[in-house]
């Protein structure tokens, strides 16, 4: 068996419309396609930034997401950013708080993190 690599990411959001504006308006992903799918009453929206493809679902009935405590499952997706304290203050500017800059211990490079509409973890990684 041989991976050639990550296809997607999948979340499950609470507020379609308020995800979508976060992920296109605020965060800069293109819309791939648009779907609502009746058979499931809920959307899926296809979404690429620079190759990294994210498909968000919504629909009624989802539990939130714990996540202090964390929980298993997935801990919070990364994006690389040539400099963080531009993006930083794009974020800011836009309303989106983030954590304090720290350096990761192992790699001794800077990041960050911000959350979604829906508390999903998200890290910025120079």
């Amino acid at each position: 068996m041989q991976f050639q690599g990550i296809h997607h990411i999948a979340i499950i959001v609470s507020d379609y419309q308020k995800s979508k504006d976060f992920y296109v308006n605020q965060l800069g992903f293109h819309v791939l396609a648009e779907n609502y799918r009746q058979d499931r009453k809920d959307y899926k929206l296809d979404l690429e930034l620079n190759g990294c493809c994210l498909e968000i679902f919504s629909g009624a009935g989802h539990p939130e997401r714990p996540s202090f405590p964390e929980a298993c499952g997935l801990r919070h997706l990364a994006f690389r950013v040539k400099n963080i304290e531009e993006v930083i203050a794009d974020l800011h500017a836009r309303g989106i708080e983030t954590e304090p800059v720290r350096t990761d211990t192992y790699t001794g490079e800077k990041m960050t993190f911000f959350q979604d509409p829906d508390g999903l973890p998200l890290e910025l990684h120079e």
